[in-house]
């Protein structure tokens, strides 16, 4: 399954919101489709698969992609939740994001795919390198990146950059801290109803 590229104010009013996703503002308050306005008590299993939807299109991942962090993530020594979280987190693309740099993860895909970012002054165009400590996010020193970027900070994502993220904006250089805590990552969910969905499959 590739990665969702229909309408996201759809997806948005399904599952609420998805600061990644879109910065549009939902006008109406009840789900899309014919029964929107006449929801029925989901199961338990609707339950587990909606709070995985909100990771999928939050963070723009397909399937395979996100199964494979949560293995990962079951790996690691600590809670599967929130590791996961902090897996997704770091994302180069994500990274971007809560910088402020990008005012969406769609838009800040865009600028690593189209080569205007850089990590520690070499050009990197891979959407899920993982951050690490000490890492330097940079905007390419041309004049079409600068200008892109410009116009971006004008309108941020969100109004505050995590405590693990740090930005200089007269330089457009940021620098990763260290890992992310908990209450600073913006999507509202239950992490552990996504490892639980993965655990009965």
């Amino acid at each position: 399954m590739s990665r969702y590229r229909g309408p996201r104010l759809r997806v948005t009013r399904k599952l609420g919101d998805l600061p990644g996703l879109s910065r549009k503002i939902i006008k109406k308050s009840y789900p899309p489709g014919e029964h929107g306005q006449n929801p029925r008590k989901p199961s338990e299993y609707a339950i587990r698969l909606e709070e995985k939807q909100k990771l999928r299109f939050n963070y723009g991942l397909n399937e395979k992609q996100l199964l494979k962090y949560v293995r990962l993530a079951k790996k690691v020594k600590g809670s599967t939740g929130e590791v996961l979280l902090q897996m997704l987190e770091m994302r180069l693309d994500n990274t971007i994001f809560r910088l402020g740099i990008a005012p969406t993860i769609p838009a800040a895909r865009q600028l690593v795919n189209h080569r205007h970012i850089e990590i520690n002054s070499e050009t990197v165009s891979i959407c899920s390198y993982q951050c690490k400590a000490g890492d330097l996010v940079s905007v390419k020193n041309k004049k079409k990146s600068k200008q892109l970027v410009a116009k971006y900070l004008s309108f941020p994502g969100l109004a505050n950059i995590p405590s693990h993220l740090e930005m200089d904006k007269n330089t457009l250089i940021g620098k990763v801290n260290g890992l992310i805590e908990r209450e600073w990552v913006a999507l509202q969910l239950n992490e552990l109803l996504v490892v639980e969905y993965y655990s009965r499959k």
